[in-house]
């Protein structure tokens, strides 16, 4: 099995990136789970979404508490949120950031990836130059760095799960996976 975490803000997109990816795993053959963790649901405030992926059905029905991976959706969390516990090691950390993976030496012992979905976003018109929706950019990212989900998988989730600009957030996809950028910190 598995197991992806997602970290962002309220309104930046974590629950519906989390089934966005969870449908492009289904595509794949792959049983999948995803779900958000329920608090302080308003915009701005630190939210969580959850997701598994097997070949065998998944009965377990809890959080996420030591996940493969991360995908953090405002690197304002880090430092502000305890991000990476239970992080497996080698796990991929993938930050919305227009900083390279080097900015992030802190977080060692992991593989670190980087892409500006923010300015992705802002460029396809998805949300606000504000508030932009960083979801289905991340998902672009995440394809490429881990391998473990196709991008036409993702383009596919993308045209059946996003309600609306369905063009614009593939694009966006699209380029994040173009863009994103990787480093391995291998002190911990």
């Amino acid at each position: 099995m598995i197991e992806i975490r997602f970290h962002g803000r309220g309104g930046q997109g974590a629950q519906v990136a989390s089934k966005v990816l969870a449908v492009a795993f289904f595509h794949e053959g792959y049983f999948v789970q995803s779900f958000p963790a329920f608090g302080v649901e308003r915009r701005g405030a630190p939210v969580m979404a959850f997701l598994r992926i097997d070949r065998e059905p998944i009965h377990l029905r809890v959080n996420i508490y030591e996940p493969d991976h991360l995908v953090v959706l405002d690197p304002t969390l880090i430092g502000a949120v305890d991000l990476t516990s239970g992080l497996k090691p080698n796990g991929w950390i993938l930050i919305n950031s227009y900083q390279p993976p080097e900015a992030f030496r802190g977080l060692k012992g992991f593989r670190i990836a980087t892409v500006d979905a923010t300015s992705i976003a802002i460029r396809h018109g998805l949300g606000s130059r504000t508030n932009p929706i960083v979801n289905t950019a991340i998902l672009g990212a995440f394809s490429k760095i881990t391998g473990l989900v196709g991008m036409d998988s993702i383009t596919l989730a993308i045209r059946e799960e996003v309600p609306g600009k369905k063009d614009e957030n593939v694009r966006a996809a699209r380029e994040a996976y173009n863009e994103v950028t990787a480093e391995f910190h291998s002190e911990r």
